[in-house]
């Protein structure tokens, strides 16, 4: 549709503000539908039955029930059989998977035993030389001191290669500390809305307090609805 059919008259006698004026409010109507149109698709998406990565969980798992059935009927298994198919690497994973100990939950992690164990992994490469133990044992009667010693909370006199040994370790300790990173799962299809992986890390922040309050409010600047006309 040119200008003079919209206009529906003399387009050339307008003046040349009466012609800005007009053409901007031709590109207002036409923003508006397609706001009006993004809504309602918008509103069409949201209604319909949320799958994840194309496929549902619950169809994924009787999709793969139907599979494992086939492959048992074919072999003349039953389900308690089901084991007998799998491959000697994907026997070794689950094994591992069973075997592996669940990690420590909340107050556990101070536990004695927890404690222990991390005594056990930090000392496990710090090399012990026993002649030096025993000699330490030999020279000092009170090497296995109690409350009731009058040596107690005394520091023994340590030879200037054990206190290097001990800086080494905590020395190794902080560089792994900062060195340790848990990966997470990238996913390319999310829209990026951050300038770097602190403030990643802050939005999510944002998002999981205020983001059930501002989505509405999102979604209308998104549309440009949210401008006045």
């Amino acid at each position: 549709m040119t200008n003079e059919d919209a206009f529906g008259g003399d387009y050339t006698k307008l003046t040349g503000r009466q012609k800005k004026l007009f053409e901007l409010r031709l590109k207002r109507n036409e923003a508006r539908k397609a706001n009006q149109t993004e809504i309602l698709a918008e509103k069409k998406r949201q209604e319909a039955p949320q799958e994840s990565r194309g496929i549902s969980k619950q169809k994924w798992i009787e999709d793969k029930k139907k599979t494992l059935g086939k492959l048992l009927d074919a072999n003349g298994l039953d389900l308690s059989k089901a084991y007998m198919l799998d491959t000697q690497e994907a026997a070794e994973v689950k094994y591992k998977k069973w075997d592996k100990k669940a990690a420590p939950f909340g107050w556990d992690v101070f536990n004695q035993k927890s404690l222990y164990n991390a005594y056990k992994k930090r000392t496990k490469n710090i090399p012990v030389n026993a002649d030096d133990y025993t000699k330490m044992k030999e020279t000092d009667p009170e090497f296995y001191r109690d409350g009731s010693s009058l040596q107690y909370g005394k520091a023994p006199k340590l030879p200037e290669e054990n206190i290097d040994k001990m800086v080494q370790e905590l020395e190794d300790r902080d560089q792994k500390r900062k060195a340790f990173s848990r990966r997470r799962r990238f996913h390319e299809e999310k829209d990026v809305d951050s300038i770097n992986d602190r403030n990643e890390h802050f939005n999510k922040k944002i998002e999981r307090a205020f983001g059930k309050y501002t989505v509405e409010i999102k979604n209308n600047l998104e549309r440009g609805t949210a401008l006045p006309d």
